[in-house]
């Protein structure tokens, strides 16, 4: 009887567990998110502030100040309530304003905003200076990965990958996009690829790096080389 008793305990404890576990860590909106809060849903929300032009720091799933300041900011130039925490109206605002989109093919090219804000912002900072050729081909590179099984399925999840573009490491993910920029990423979205279905561009003169030498190479565009 004791035995039992402990196994009817021991899955007791196991449910409350899972239960929490999932209260702890569900989909975004399913609980109020507030500095110290960490988990994929404050990852997702970090995404979709900077997908708008927020600066939230490392994107790292964890609130901290930054996250805390960005969503101030995004609630005072919104109307809503300034507390500093993503709640329910909040987050439906958030999420409202970075709804799915598509590209000129039909496919999904996650958060609306984040086609032209987020993308133009790493084509300006990846490829300022460039011709404007160029930068609709670093544009068209994002785009295509999205299509690639190897890369994740969002343009902010392409641009945030880890190691994936200098520009975040240093910041420059941040600054306003030119309009050059601007106008590049609209036109890759509408389906426009100089590269012809590159996936990654290098600079020959700035990286010895083995791994992008190793691609088969496309075409250069400026300064940058294109290659599958």
């Amino acid at each position: 009887m004791i035995a039992k008793k402990r196994v009817w305990v021991g899955i007791f404890t196991l449910s409350i567990a899972l239960i929490l576990a999932g209260v702890a860590y569900g989909a975004l909106g399913d609980r109020t998110l507030s500095q110290g809060s960490r988990g994929p849903e404050v990852t997702e929300l970090q995404k979709r502030l900077a997908s708008l032009g927020y600066v939230v720091g490392k994107v790292d799933g964890i609130y901290g100040t930054k996250t805390k300041a960005a969503i101030t900011r995004f609630q005072r130039e919104r109307g809503l309530k300034v507390d500093g925490m993503a709640g329910t109206q909040t987050i439906k605002e958030l999420k409202l304003m970075t709804g799915n989109s598509t590209n000129a093919s039909g496919k999904s090219v996650g958060p609306k905003n984040v086609d032209i804000n987020l993308l133009a912002r790493c084509v300006s900072a990846e490829a300022r200076g460039e011709p404007y050729v160029g930068q609709v081909a670093v544009a068209a590179v994002l785009l295509n990965r999205l299509e690639d099984p190897a890369f994740p399925n969002t343009i902010a999840d392409i641009i945030y990958q880890p190691l994936a573009f200098s520009s975040v490491a240093d910041g420059q993910i941040n600054m306003a996009p030119t309009s050059s920029a601007v106008k590049a990423a609209q036109e890759a979205v509408s389906g426009v690829d100089p590269t012809g279905g590159a996936i990654y561009f290098f600079n020959p003169a700035k990286t010895k790096n083995k791994f992008i030498w190793s691609r088969p190479q496309i075409m250069q565009i400026g300064n940058h080389m294109f290659t599958r």
